[in-house]
């Protein structure tokens, strides 16, 4: 072989290679700027389309929604790498369902507090609920204890703080006799139509299109609720990745805060720089 063909067959071999190394940094280019995220309900989705264009507009980075029904598949889709972050939960929540994954989720960023509210179809304040009124309140064990707070709050009733996870069975002084009943929280809505009252989270009262301002009874938001703002997770060791901070970062803007108001009035408050973290 001579000199000629070896050097046209080392240029060769050098394009080669330098072509599979772009090749492979543009391939990491554009998984590190798509970023799937896990939310639930509608109204997320709302104000999620915002933030969408600002992440893109500001960091090139390319948001896609995935919407689930409930409370358990975003962290289970999550803990699988179905999904790189999840934006639906409240701190106690999440600290409650992170152990069922070895503690393999990470909060990476507050998003809003929404305050739970107790909502009726019969009755318009919270002074006409009768003697022997039937309650409903979420099943799952965050939902189910906030729930139990409020109710506390309002002076309807006590319950057993020392129990971890309280449920139903653990209220302890009932002057009303309140009949306490636990369904799933996508189906506390519908519940309205057969009880006296509901406990409603927010996303699915904004779904519901339910008047929040109609409430009869609203938790306070202060240093000791911050177990409920609501939070971004993802997979431990994927939260230094610059397009997940990039996705954070687009969320905590002051024009998010204008969407939220414009959205949803006063049901949701941004929950970040609020307190210390």
């Amino acid at each position: 072989m001579n000199k000629g063909v070896k050097w046209v067959i080392g240029i060769g071999l050098v394009a080669v290679v330098a072509g599979g190394f772009y090749a492979i940094k543009q391939h990491d280019k554009v998984e590190s700027k798509t970023v799937t995220v896990g939310i639930v309900g509608d109204s997320d989705r709302e104000l999620w389309e915002y933030v969408k264009k600002d992440a893109k507009k500001d960091y090139n980075v390319d948001v896609k929604l995935k919407t689930f029904t409930d409370y358990v598949q975003p962290n289970k889709a999550l803990a699988d790498g179905d999904i790189d972050l999840n934006a639906f939960q409240t701190v106690n929540y999440f600290e409650t369902q992170n152990k069922n994954y070895n503690g393999k989720l990470l909060d990476i960023g507050k998003t809003y507090v929404t305050p739970i509210r107790l909502y009726s179809d019969k009755f318009k304040k919270l002074g006409d609920l009768p003697k022997g009124a039937t309650i409903s309140i979420p099943n799952d064990p965050s939902n189910a204890q906030r729930a139990l707070d409020l109710l506390e709050k309002a002076g309807l009733l006590k319950y057993n703080h020392s129990v971890k996870l309280p449920g139903a069975k653990d209220v302890t002084d009932n002057p009303k006799n309140i009949k306490i009943k636990e369904v799933q929280s996508d189906q506390s809505v519908g519940t309205l139509k057969s009880v006296d009252a509901a406990v409603i989270n927010t996303n699915y009262a904004l779904d519901a299109k339910l008047n929040v301002d109609k409430a009869l009874y609203v938790e306070s938001v202060d240093q000791a609720h911050k177990g409920y703002f609501n939070l971004i997770a993802t997979r431990k060791g994927s939260e230094n990745k610059q397009a997940y901070q990039d996705v954070v970062k687009a969320y905590q803007t002051e024009k998010t805060v204008k969407h939220m108001k414009d959205l949803y009035g006063n049901a949701e408050q941004p929950a970040w720089g609020k307190y210390a973290e």
